[in-house]
């Protein structure tokens, strides 16, 4: 099945429904589940994944097997001291209630343990958080595996030598810029961002609680009413793309929150885009320079490749 415009925006499970017809919403999110569902060609094991027009869905035999198989694939690297894993969109990095389960951190976990079965070995893995994603965010991830690995790669971050760059699409022109702002729990509209944008600084200091954000951006492609940019952290505060762009005016296309002040049209998505494409640190034993690359899912190629078939003004 081709998803069409009026289809946009359903999600994964209601698609999988109409290809079924008379299968039950339970049903539906099991097949995704058992890895059986497949949009351009990847598997998608979430069901509440928003679709595009032009994407293509398809239901596939194959059943737990497949699924195996799928877990396993979000194994980018394993070592003794680190994991670095692909995090789909539509899942959180680590459980944010207590019963929030397929996880990231859940889902690596299993396959880690299937992973090192295959290998002779039948401890259950232990992985321990670094760092975390938004939940609609895509992308590289790493975990370590041991006390000493996490504390080495703290340290790395706090002393900002990791490298996180992000692909991202925001609406408008966005160019070259370095945001350095204070993060505070409230900007002034309810929502978090950054100290004095939203409502007029009082004195001179920021609060005590504020905390620094720095994110360099990088424009790589103009796209009608959009831009493709290439996103870099130096800190990694909780929505600290979305927020920079979206105060400089540039809120990321699919964006729910951070949309405010914007007054132009909507270009659709579905969910954020936003991408984890390069994870780089010393590895926490050798200390050898480490990098991971990871190219953007189905949902983010689509969004660019709809983009790109429309015409630039002036052209």
């Amino acid at each position: 099945m081709t998803v069409s415009e009026a289809q946009t925006g359903l999600t994964v499970a209601a698609l999988v429904r109409e290809l079924l017809p008379g299968t039950s919403w339970s049903k539906a999110k099991e097949l995704c589940s058992e890895g059986r569902v497949f949009v351009d060609g990847e598997v998608a094991l979430d069901p509440a994944r928003r679709m595009s027009a032009g994407e293509r869905v398809a239901l596939r035999p194959g059943g737990p097997g497949r699924r195996e198989q799928a877990l396993t694939e979000l194994v980018v690297h394993l070592d003794a001291e680190v994991a670095v894993v692909r995090k789909p969109a539509g899942i959180l990095t680590v459980p944010f209630e207590r019963d929030d389960r397929d996880t990231l951190l859940a889902l690596a976990r299993v396959a880690i343990r299937r992973i090192e079965a295959g290998r002779g070995k039948g401890a259950s893995p232990t992985l321990r958080t670094v760092q975390r994603l938004d939940k609609e965010t895509s992308g590289l991830v790493v975990f370590a595996r041991t006390i000493a690995a996490q504390r080495n790669l703290q340290e790395q971050l706090a002393a900002h030598t990791v490298t996180r760059r992000y692909l991202a699409i925001a609406h408008g022109a966005v160019r070259d810029a370095v945001y350095e702002t204070q993060f505070v729990a409230d900007r002034g509209d309810g929502l978090r961002g950054s100290w004095g944008v939203f409502r007029r600084a009082r004195g001179e200091a920021a609060p005590p609680e504020a905390r620094e954000a720095i994110t360099r951006v990088q424009m790589q492609e103009r796209l009608p009413g959009a831009t493709l940019v290439v996103c870099e952290l130096e800190t990694g505060r909780q929505h600290q793309i979305r927020i920079h762009l979206a105060e400089a005016g540039h809120p990321l296309l699919g964006e729910t929150v951070y949309i405010r002040d914007w007054r132009g049209p909507l270009l659709p998505a579905p969910r954020p885009m936003l991408h984890a494409t390069v994870l780089g640190f010393a590895h926490p034993r050798t200390g050898r320079p480490t990098r991971f690359e990871e190219p953007p899912p189905s949902d983010f190629t689509a969004v660019l490749k709809k983009l790109r078939m429309k015409k630039l003004p002036g052209r």
